[in-house]
């Protein structure tokens, strides 16, 4: 049996439900961090957790994963501004995303769905 994808989401506005709803069904297992400037603590989440992939969610679309690169040293893209450039960094070997707000349940399934053809 493989191993369950965990997905932790950070986002700077305590959202992240709708992602989550979107990794579920695509089979993985989402953790949303809870409360205000949540994509700040996504690096000590993700290590916590040994998950596989950590998505980000703040204004710029930049702060939490740029954290979480530089304490854990995950591979990142950052200012991610679509779900098609969610799913190329992902083939690109990268661990996490940062998006500007994009609370969407397509965009939790099309990334499970991407990083199971890509990195699984």
């Amino acid at each position: 049996m493989e191993k369950e994808i965990v997905i932790v989401i950070g986002d700077r506005l305590g959202k992240g439900q709708k992602v989550a709803k979107g990794i579920e069904k695509a089979g993985g297992k989402a953790i949303v961090i809870e409360g205000m400037a949540a994509d700040m603590k996504l690096g000590d989440e993700m290590h916590k957790q040994n998950a596989d992939l950590g998505i980000s969610f703040c204004g710029s679309g930049g702060a939490g994963a740029l954290m979480a690169a530089t304490k854990y040293g995950y591979k990142a893209k950052h200012h991610l501004r679509s779900i098609e450039a969610g799913e190329s960094a992902i083939k690109e070997g990268n661990k996490v995303l940062g998006f500007g707000f994009m609370d969407l349940e397509e965009l939790g399934e099309r990334l499970t769905k991407a990083f199971i053809k890509y990195q699984r």
